[in-house]
């Protein structure tokens, strides 16, 4: 619980007041991949009405306008607003849809987008009234794809591998046991994939209405 609350705060801190720092911590965690990690999503996308909810400061935003994509991004932060937006606007998007709000109430009308995009989101993404409101927004056959986490490839996680006495793929069998539960018992056909990419080992939900 301690952890958890712990936790809870630092993201507060960097999503907001902190969100200048964003780029360094995730680059710092994920040995400098988050952001082509991030982009795993995108074989994913389906249809051309595309929402990415926490879009963060618009990495993912960025690569699909640079597909001929016209995205809508999503985010609670108006601090992340702003980062996306310079970002946007610096490599030369003019047309750019982001949109402050929260995934529990979301702004648009039903049936809305092919798919909904969510890299590296926080518990949010869980909670009932989220797929509620994810559920409602996407057309019949819409998909919401989630990148919840990604094990960068490095000597360290074999070695904790070793200590725990847990393979990776025992890991991840629980982990994807864990993840399913709230989008099936929000209505949703639930496949969960796991990428091995150069630099790491992506999970990804794929929750279909």
């Amino acid at each position: 619980m301690l952890l958890t609350r712990f936790m809870r705060h630092f993201f507060q801190w960097l999503y907001h007041p902190l969100a200048f720092t964003y780029d360094l911590v995730a680059a710092a965690v994920s040995f400098g991949r988050w952001n082509d990690w991030g982009r795993g999503v995108l074989p994913h996308v389906h249809g051309t009405r595309v929402l990415e909810v926490g879009h963060g400061p618009g990495h993912l935003q960025r690569s699909l306008l640079d597909l001929g994509l016209a995205p809508v991004g999503l985010d609670e932060s108006a601090q992340m607003g702003r980062l996306a937006k310079t970002r946007l606007l610096k490599s030369g998007y003019a047309k750019i849809n982001l949109v402050r709000g929260v995934t529990q109430s979301l702004p648009f009308p039903s049936g809305h987008f092919d798919t909904i995009l969510s890299t590296f989101p926080s518990e949010y993404i869980f909670d009932p009234q989220t797929l509620s409101e994810v559920w409602r927004v996407l057309d019949n056959g819409g998909r919401l794809v989630v990148l919840p986490a990604a094990w960068p490839r490095n000597p360290l996680l074999g070695w904790l591998f070793r200590v725990t006495g847990q393979s990776p793929a025992e890991a991840l069998e629980i982990i994807q046991g864990r993840l399913k539960n709230p989008f099936i018992e929000s209505g949703f056909d639930v496949e969960i994939q796991t990428l091995d990419v150069q630099s790491g080992l992506l999970l990804i939900i794929i929750a279909t209405k």
